[in-house]
């Protein structure tokens, strides 16, 4: 293989590993947001779950009972 065959190939390639890294990039930042959103849904569902169970009965405590 001559140099000018091993350039191309290398170019060749490097542009494919370009076109991976945009890829896995899109994938990543797609999975960012829907941590983020899931996130938000889990805080959003503790504080209703909070807010519910201070209504429903305060004096309800989350701990084991005395025999464990």
């Amino acid at each position: 293989m001559n140099n000018s065959n091993q350039l191309v190939e290398l170019e060749t390639r490097i542009t494919h590993m370009d076109d991976t890294i945009d890829q896995l990039n899109d994938v990543i930042s797609r999975q960012q947001m829907q941590i983020d959103k899931l996130e938000r849904v889990v805080q959003n569902l503790l504080n209703e779950h909070l807010e519910l169970k201070d209504q429903i009965s305060p004096e309800i405590t989350d701990t084991p009972p005395p025999h464990y």
